[in-house]
């Protein structure tokens, strides 16, 4: 039997950090930047942690379970 692929676009969007949670990139930072405050914006560049919620569904796209 072959092996199972990742999919390519959640290798390329999801980091697992070293306890085993999902990191993540904040979505609204890639244009209309002028409407947004400099908060808003340094607040959007820092990474998040995926919800426990949608944990499963992304490791299983990794491939993880």
């Amino acid at each position: 039997m072959p092996k199972m692929k990742t999919k390519s676009s959640a290798k390329k969007r999801f980091k697992i950090t070293g306890t085993g949670k999902i990191k993540r990139k904040q979505a609204f930072k890639s244009h209309i930047l002028t409407k947004k405050s400099k908060k808003r914006k340094l607040k959007l560049t820092h990474s998040a942690l995926v919800h426990k919620a949608d944990e499963h569904s992304i490791k299983t796209q990794l491939r993880l379970k």
